[in-house]
């Protein structure tokens, strides 16, 4: 078990400068996902999210995972193999080719684990995510959102979701793109209100006021299974 532990940090270590290069793309992204899963004390977390430039963020996020140890490192390799990391990170796919078992040695622990967690909106599994609009509003949703909302995104993010401005500037200078600073835009709403992060509550947000989008790009919002 010692050898198998010791491998996989090895692995992590060995595959730094591709996890840093694709995760620099939206590392608070992978950083809440991380804490969600315990992967990080409070300490770690604090500082690995006081970092102002990607790469660094993402550097001292897999450091502090490998200096916790083999269990750390099993989680997070497991992560990476999460739909959600791997749909926002498609080059994250190489993760699924190793060589290397990170699933044998996890057993009840893991499982333990993940019901000690707390109920964080990036790790509820998409079948809890209810389609009703009563439950999380899922990351495809906020994607397509995010595609519908112009240049007015700051003034919707401040006089609509909430969300300060010094956070709206933090979140354009870690995203180069339109669409991914919108989509972080929305995903700090939805990790900030949590369970009232409905689909519901959403369209309903931005149905309203100077700001409100047009009906036939958010109505899917409200649709059932």
């Amino acid at each position: 078990m010692a050898e198998e532990s010791g491998e996989e940090i090895q692995l992590l270590r060995s595959q730094k400068p591709k996890l840093i290069e694709i995760l620099s793309a939206d590392p608070d992204f992978v950083l809440q996902h991380a804490d969600a899963r315990r992967l990080l004390s409070r300490h770690a977390y604090q500082h690995v999210k006081s970092c102002r430039i990607p790469s660094e963020k993402v550097t001292e996020l897999l450091d502090h995972v490998i200096q916790r140890g083999p269990e750390a490192a099993k989680d997070l390799l497991e992560l990476f193999k999460d739909n959600d990391l791997q749909e926002t990170f498609p080059k994250l796919d190489f993760i699924n080719k190793l060589k290397i078992n990170t699933q044998s040695s996890r057993g009840k622990e893991t499982s333990e684990k993940r019901k000690r967690a707390p109920e964080i909106p990036d790790v509820i599994p998409n079948k809890k995510i209810c389609n009703n609009g009563s439950g999380m509003v899922s990351e495809k949703q906020l994607m397509c959102v995010a595609r519908t909302i112009g240049k007015s995104w700051r003034a919707i993010g401040i006089e609509v979701l909430g969300i300060s401005s010094v956070k709206l500037e933090q979140i354009e200078e870690d995203h180069n793109l339109h669409v991914d600073r919108v989509f972080a835009m929305l995903r700090y709403w939805r990790n900030s209100q949590r369970e009232k992060a409905t689909p519901t509550q959403l369209h309903s947000l931005l149905s309203q006021g100077e700001w409100m989008l047009p009906p036939e790009s958010i109505d899917f919002l409200l649709k059932t299974d």
